[in-house]
């Protein structure tokens, strides 16, 4: 909700506020005050193209600013606060600031909630806030995408659900079809694929090669490469250790010595007998390094010159492994359990995309018949809101007028259903219904939105409508039609409307006038024209509708049908709540 919007030097406007709040505003003046300046202001506001000729004469820039009060868990708060945006958190409301300048040389900048902000987001959230209805304003529901939701949220529950159903099925839908195009498509490559795997496999398999198998068999290799000086060495060790020819005693022999010669007198002292035992430790130890020294002796022995090319060729196999597909054999291994894996997947691609194919189809003949299902509520509801608006158009001057919503079959499903929808108007009999906006005269045109509107104001609505002259071309009866209309209206949302018609004014909540001072031309040409926008009570009310039905305030006539006009009017508000 709009609570206030300020103005300076824009058009006629020097500076004025203009009070505004829930429910009903109105806004008038004599022609040429400058009402326009409050629906442009609204256009800045909403981001719309600036035009430096609405600059004030004289001045450097233009300024519109507006508080807008609104639920603090409005989407517009969180896009606000993306764009850098402070605001006001109170306990269930927020209160955001925007405001747009223009200087005198077009130049325009934006603020959101005292941030700079491009145009453009002012341009997002008003998307969300205010929808204008004017002599060339843009339409809420000129796009289709726009109009099949309004159609949808009039539909209500029924067919909300089963829309959630069908996006739901469409949703599966256009993933198993993408990932079956994709199947498809790339079926040659996986066949490539699937063959190249095949082969390193088979040679991988044909090796068997085993955990840490090349480290194991480089040892070996330098092992049997180097036998003959291992065996010799190992030979002197062994003799050294135990041999009875070598030229001196045996290690093992003297070990033994030396311990039975401490045994002897082991027993006068308890150091003496603890190295009596650590030499037998020593003895023990040099007689199992000799019998293993015997035993590695008689395995060099057992391993020949075939051993060492059966090893040197084994090698030569896990070398080749290593080149093609791995740092070592352990990864090579590792490859070749991930590449079996692949290769799994591939051979059952084909089983996949026969499954795929049948999934497809099922979902596609339940989208179909949930598409159906849609098509069928949207008629349903297409009907009656088509009624509905026709008849408010009867009263609103419009009597030959029929609204007509189209349904129209798409070639092809899309998220929503299968139905184009479109809403045309026929003004006259015997013509031709043709889409809003084409047609029908500007204040045809506001009439036809706000039947729309008031229609679907319960749900359906914006925080706040605009209407600029929504009575232009009417009178009498159809005028007070017309006011009675956007009193039902701001039951459900904020209404602000720019009117000539007292009938119109008289339903209003809250009465802004917008009043022209003027000075004539001095002798050196010098002269100013500035309105200002006051906010009046009920007796001023009294007066700006005498003015509005007599052309002069002070007639008692005028004054008399004016309090009639506005009490009678005010009774019915009254009866709407």
């Amino acid at each position: 909700m709009i609570q206030e919007i300020r103005i300076k030097d824009l058009g006629v406007i020097s500076q004025a506020t203009l009070p505004l709040g829930p429910g009903f505003s109105v806004v008038t003046g004599e022609t040429g005050a400058g009402k326009t300046m409050v629906i442009t202001a609204l256009g800045l506001l909403l981001g719309r193209r600036a035009d430096a000729g609405a600059v004030r004469h004289g001045a450097k820039q233009a300024v519109a600013d507006a508080t807008l009060v609104l639920p603090a868990t409005s989407k517009v708060l969180d896009r606000a606060e993306e764009a850098g945006a402070l605001v006001e958190r109170f306990d269930n409301e927020a209160e955001l600031i925007i405001t747009r300048t223009l200087s005198a040389e077009g130049r325009s900048r934006a603020s959101v909630g005292g941030r700079a902000a491009p145009v453009g987001v002012l341009v997002e959230l008003g998307e969300d806030l205010i929808a204008i209805h004017g002599q060339t304003d843009q339409l809420r529901l000129k796009g289709a995408a726009a109009q099949r939701d309004s159609l949808d949220k009039f539909a209500g529950a029924p067919l909300a659900k089963v829309l959630s159903s069908y996006q739901e099925t469409f949703e599966k839908w256009g993933n198993a079809s993408s990932e079956l195009e994709e199947l498809v498509a790339a079926s040659r490559e996986r066949i490539r694929e699937a063959e190249s795997l095949q082969a390193a496999l088979e040679e991988i398999d044909a090796v068997e090669p085993q955990p840490a198998e090349d480290i194991e068999l480089k040892n070996q290799s330098l092992k049997l490469t180097n036998v003959e000086e291992l065996r010799s060495n190992a030979n002197l060790a062994h003799e050294a250790l135990n041999s009875e020819d070598y030229e001196t005693s045996s290690v093992v022999s003297l070990v033994e010595a030396a311990q039975h010669a401490l045994e002897q007198v082991a027993a006068d002292d308890a150091d003496i007998k603890a190295l009596a035992e650590r030499l037998g430790e020593i003895g023990i130890l040099a007689a199992e390094v000799s019998t293993d020294l015997a035993g590695y002796l008689s395995d060099l022995d057992s391993e020949g010159p075939d051993r060492l090319a059966a090893l040197e060729e084994r090698r030569a196999d896990l070398n080749r492994l290593i080149r093609k597909y791995a740092p070592d054999i352990d990864q090579v291994i590792a490859w070749a359990d991930t590449a079996r894996t692949r290769l799994t997947e591939i051979q059952g691609d084909d089983g996949r995309i026969e499954a795929l194919r049948a999934e497809t189809e099922s979902l596609r003949l339940e989208v179909a018949e949930t598409a159906a299902k849609l098509s069928k509520l949207r008629a349903k509801a297409a009907k009656d809101l088509a009624a509905r608006v026709t008849s408010e158009l009867a009263a609103l001057a419009m009597p030959d007028a029929k609204f007509v919503l189209e349904i129209e079959k798409l070639p092809e499903p899309n998220r929503y259903g299968i139905d184009a929808i479109t809403m045309l108007l026929q003004p006259h009999a015997g013509t031709t219904p043709r889409p809003l906006g084409k047609g029908a005269s500007g204040g045809e045109l506001s009439r036809v939105m706000l039947a729309i509107e008031v229609v679907l104001a319960a749900v359906d609505p914006v925080p706040t409508f605009v209407f600029d002259e929504v009575d232009a071309g009417v009178g009498g009866k159809a005028a007070v039609e017309i006011g009675k209309r956007l009193a039902m209206l701001a039951k459900h949302v904020q209404v602000i409307v720019v009117t000539h018609l007292p009938q119109v004014a008289a339903y209003a909540d809250r009465h802004v006038r917008v009043i022209k001072s003027s000075n004539a031309a001095a002798a050196d040409g010098a002269g100013f024209t500035a309105s200002d926008v006051v906010l009046l009570d009920e007796a001023e009310r009294v007066r700006e509708l005498a003015r509005m039905l007599a052309g002069q305030e002070d007639s008692s006539t005028a004054q008399a049908h004016a309090e009639e006009l506005l009490g009678e009017a005010q009774l019915l508000v009254s009866s709407l709540s």
